[in-house]
């Protein structure tokens, strides 16, 4: 029978062990490039743009917001998009995470 959590079911504090720690460098990487796209998505919100994840997924869309970590990306149903991503994205508005976007290309200029 599963009894609840308690203190006891905890390993001490002390005992812990870490298993993965992000190089130092690898965290300031993270942050420029956050920091960057997050700009970028501001200076381009409102406009059509064609972005593509560091996965190779592609996806066409208007940007309608950027915060600390996410791209908004409004996306239509397009023949293109169904058929690269695999998926069928109606109206939606997908979260794109900053620092797995690869190109921003603007599209309609």
């Amino acid at each position: 029978m599963h009894q609840p959590y308690s203190a006891h079911h905890y390993p001490d504090p002390h005992q812990q062990q870490v298993v993965y720690q992000m190089e130092p460098g690898t965290v300031q990487a993270l942050h420029s490039i956050r920091d960057r796209v997050q700009h970028m998505g501001r200076m381009y919100k409102d406009r059509h743009v064609r972005v593509q994840t560091i996965d190779g997924e592609v996806y066409d869309g208007i940007i309608v917001n950027v915060d600390r970590c996410h791209l908004y990306l409004y996306t239509r149903p397009l023949t293109e998009q169904r058929a690269l991503s695999g998926a069928y994205f109606d109206n939606v508005i997908l979260p794109l995470v900053l620092y797995e976007l690869l190109v921003i290309t603007l599209l309609y200029t």
